[in-house]
């Protein structure tokens, strides 16, 4: 069982709301009585958990001085899903297929960012590799406000096999990158799809590029080069997401 701590409000809520039979145990700090904690701590009641009172000081200590907002959870991670599993939900799809593949993107905030926007616009699941890739942490459990136990990530060991392959299964792959003259917003993406972004900095390796049946572009006017990967990202989703719905 791989379990960790995460902390803060804001976080054991949403561990309370998407995966409530994941939390094994609870410090709460013992002076703590402010009008956000308090419902929280009620809902927790419910579970029949193990909730430990805590002076402020051994709350510092168990979060390496962070900002616990008194609570503290230990919970388990959600599960980091295999290849096989992929070839296995991609198999037995009744919907029209809609993942989004992030080619060693290794910022665990980038990560949890996607799977919030994955889960918020229906993909089906995140393929990451299994190499310098960030992967399911408590930040990203964070950052993701639940999305992690509700959209799968799947790790592959070999990208450009696993691209391959969703084509074989009729799905198109559309990667995004800057060098391009097409635009998002003028490509057809009512299709069975994935989706692929590159790293932070350098972007899709060549290897992954090569895979891609087109390359299309966020149109940008302003000075800077390029947007973060999970902005990015947002869009690209949203645009196929309005596609689909129309």
């Amino acid at each position: 069982m791989n379990v960790t701590k995460i902390f803060g409000i804001h976080a054991v809520q949403a561990a309370y709301d998407f995966s409530a039979d994941k939390i094994k145990h609870i410090w709460v700090d013992s002076q703590r009585q402010d009008k956000r904690l308090l419902p929280l701590l009620r809902q927790l009641q419910s579970l029949s958990l193990n909730i430990e009172k805590l002076d402020r000081k051994r709350l510092d200590k168990l979060t390496d001085g962070k900002n616990h907002q008194g609570i503290v959870a230990e919970i388990e991670l959600p599960s980091v899903h295999s290849e096989e599993e992929l070839k296995h939900i991609v198999g037995t799809m009744h919907d029209m297929p809609f993942f989004l593949v992030l080619d060693q993107v290794q910022d665990p905030h980038n990560l949890g960012a996607c799977l919030r926007s994955a889960d918020a616009a229906g993909v089906h699941g995140i393929i990451i590799t299994k190499d310098n890739s960030a992967s399911i942490t408590p930040t990203v459990c964070k950052v993701s406000s639940g999305a992690a136990e509700t959209v799968p990530v799947y790790q592959v060991t070999n990208l450009a096999r696993t691209l391959r392959w969703l084509k074989e299964q009729n799905i198109w792959i559309v990667g995004s990158i800057g060098e391009t003259e097409q635009s998002i917003f003028n490509t057809d993406l009512n299709m069975p799809l994935a989706i692929v972004m590159g790293t932070e900095g350098t972007g899709m390796r060549r290897l992954t590029q090569e895979q891609c049946d087109f390359l299309v572009k966020i149109p940008m006017v302003g000075k800077v080069e390029s947007l973060n990967v999970s902005v990015a990202a947002g869009i690209m989703i949203y645009e196929a997401f309005k596609q689909r719905m129309q």
